[in-house]
């Protein structure tokens, strides 16, 4: 089969068209179709990346036009022709993200899935790329930053001809083109690009590399303990730096990230910003899908279906699990300390618990509706949904928590990461397409494990009960706490949209606001007669106490309402993971304001349940601890060497 040949060239910067040709050497007999797909693997909504397609036709090898009519939404279809077929179309390219693509006059960027056609029943077939720079002086510094392997006679980093296997690996590797930072590191022996676009001052290269290469070789050797063999032969991590952005995208050999500038480290500063800590993360987090999600898949995702909708129940272990660890990683590789994890984990457990949608909807069923509720969250997205990401990755912790109980460390999650691996992902590209089926699953974790998890099974995953986090944290010395804080305000019960209007975003179930009538939308004008704004609502909250009656004046579209609103108690602001005989981890939490002594009853409700899924803690315990440590005097030396196993293991 003759090679797909791509050429795809940033044609008017200012006006955001990259021009694209895709030729077929041996088209269809009966005409030739040609497809563009809805969405890219790893933003699970349908995207429609065809409404950008501003211009399309089709030439035969003479340079004769050819007939091409549109037969659905994506795709179309050619008049048969002897020899070649070329199409030519101009797409629209001005979407900021890491999902779509992006042209002006400083920085390109795409993802194949929004500019590359499929050649259908040539998709296995050998594709070519041809990425050309723009014309002009101004653009004489460009450079192209992708992981796609180049052709003969292009040169790393040069504009040139590039190639992929199949139209698969084509829309699987992005592209930055532009001006940009570059700095490359080896873990365990494979380089690793660090491309930053976009206008950061100061920024501390050495730092990032350094600190990503920790990151990347602790991954390495998670999946591969002996051999410490990396999944590719080069990576890259691709960071668009913009005044306040944040997200990434997995592709099987490199990210594409975007992120705030001031999240980047600066030269001569050696704290750990928020920020900063943040963006190792997100770094942390997508490149541990280069085994999970991008080589280890659903069954449902063996191939991809670019076409339509993939429904699985498992995201919860592919994103929620590689939420787990991106986090995990950095206490693990000595990036952060212990206490810095804690508190990760604190924010989590805080944003999970103060959302009710977690009493309605299971992980497994986020999974599978993600496609119309995760990925198009409205006003009522916390009474009604939880995310797979969030509850998926504490759902990971507490099997990990239980399996180390239950087996004296002698196990862990990471034996399940390590069986997936073997099973389904080494040999992925390698002849061996598999994902796993959504019914093997819960006898691969107790082949891998020989414990009886079956209970996080049904109430963690399939069901909608809390987690029993306390008592699982309980053998780590660590105790969960809620927390109100020490000046907490009483609580409409809705989360404002913030600006200068005082706007309900949002409502929560049984909360103050829904009590008294009001909805999201709805535009607060006046508490008890005195003028209320986003600047003064907190101020004047806090002449109130809980329970006190309040006359609420509102807006709801034109029509003025006044309704009576009885303040709720102060919403819990944060989880204390406390290491008993040291110091409290706090966790500002963010969803569903919601009541302490509710939030108290949810966590001590849940840890009464502990024994039917934690075993026995059982075997010996030691080890040194990952990172800085959180405990101090009085802390027994079996809690804290049960902590070192977990957290540096």
């Amino acid at each position: 089969m003759k090679p797909i040949r791509y050429t795809i060239v940033p044609k008017q910067p200012a006006a955001h068209l990259f021009e694209v040709s895709v030729t077929v050497a041996a088209p269809h007999p009966d005409g030739q179709r040609f497809m563009l797909p809805v969405w890219i693997p790893g933003s699970y909504m349908v995207r429609e990346f065809e409404r950008n397609i501003v211009t399309l036709r089709a030439f035969n090898d003479a340079g004769r036009k050819v007939r091409i009519d549109k037969t659905d939404k994506h795709t179309w279809q050619a008049a048969p022709v002897k020899g070649a077929l070329t199409l030519r179309y101009e797409v629209y390219a001005w979407d900021m993200s890491v999902r779509a693509a992006h042209l002006d006059d400083t920085i390109g960027f795409f993802n194949g899935t929004s500019v590359f056609l499929a050649a259908l029943g040539h998709e296995a077939a050998q594709c070519v790329v041809d990425i050309r720079k723009p014309d002009g002086s101004a653009y004489r510094d460009w450079r192209v930053a992708t992981a796609l392997p180049e052709a003969r006679g292009t040169k790393r980093y040069g504009f040139g001809e590039y190639q992929a296997q199949n139209y698969d690996e084509l829309v699987d590797h992005p592209v930055t083109l532009g001006e940009f930072e570059l700095a490359t590191f080896k873990a365990h022996g494979v380089p690793h690009d660090i491309v930053i676009a976009g206008r950061v001052i100061g920024l501390d290269m050495p730092r990032l590399a350094a600190d990503l290469k920790r990151i990347c070789e602790a991954q390495i050797a998670l999946f591969e303990p002996r051999s410490k063999k990396a999944p590719v032969d080069r990576y890259v991590f691709m960071t668009q730096a913009v005044s306040d952005g944040y997200g990434g995208l997995e592709h099987r050999a490199s990210t594409a990230l975007i992120c705030n500038r001031t999240d980047l480290p600066v030269t001569g500063r050696e704290e750990m910003t928020d920020g900063y800590r943040t963006y190792l993360g997100l770094c942390s987090h997508e490149y541990f899908h280069t085994w999970n999600v991008k080589r280890i898949k659903p069954a449902a995702f063996a191939p991809y279906d670019l076409t339509r909708e993939n429904y699985t129940t498992l995201l919860w272990l592919f994103e929620g699990f590689t939420s787990y660890y991106d986090d995990l990683i950095l206490v693990r590789s000595g990036v952060i300390g212990e206490d810095d994890y804690l508190t990760m984990v604190g924010k989590t457990i805080g944003s999970v618990l103060r959302g009710s949608g977690r009493l309605k909807q299971s992980v497994a069923e986020s999974s599978y509706d993600t496609w119309v509720k995760y990925y198009r969250q409205d006003e009522n997205a916390s009474n009604a949904i939880v995310s797979y990401y969030t509850k998926g990755s504490l759902v990971a912790l507490a099997f990990d928590l239980t399996i180390r109980a239950q087996t004296g460390h002698r196990r862990s999650l990471d034996d399940v990461m390590r069986l997936l691996w073997q099973r389904y992902g080494r040999d992925f590209y390698r002849g061996k397409p598999v994902g796993i089926e959504e019914g093997d699953v819960e006898a691969l974790f107790a082949e891998a494990t020989g414990a009886d998890l079956a209970d996080i099974f049904a109430n963690g995953v399939h069901g909608t009960r809390d987690l029993p986090l306390a008592e699982l944290l309980a053998p780590a010395g660590i105790e969960l706490v809620p927390d109100a804080g020490k000046n907490g305000k009483p609580s409409l019960g809705a989360r404002m949209r913030g600006g200068a209007e005082c706007a309900l975003a949002a409502v929560f179930d049984g909360g103050a606001a829904q009590k008294a009538g009001l909805s999201a939308g709805d535009v607060l004008v006046a508490l008890d007669g005195l003028r209320v704004t986003g600047a003064n609502l907190d101020a004047l909250l806090g002449r109130y106490v809980p329970g006190a009656k309040v006359e609420v004046h509102a807006f709801r579209r034109d029509e003025l309402r006044v309704a009576q609103l009885k303040l709720d108690e102060p919403e819990v602001l944060r989880y204390k993971l406390t290491v008993q005989g040291g110091e409290a981890q706090d966790g500002k939490s963010a969803g569903k304001p919601g009541k302490a002594g509710k939030a108290d009853k949810s966590v001590k409700s849940a840890a009464k349940s502990a024994g039917k899924s934690a075993g026995k803690s059982g075997g010996k315990s030691g080890g040194k601890s990952g990172g800085k440590s959180a405990g101090g005097r009085g802390e027994s030396a079996a809690a804290r060497g049960w902590r070192g196993r977990w957290l540096g293991n």
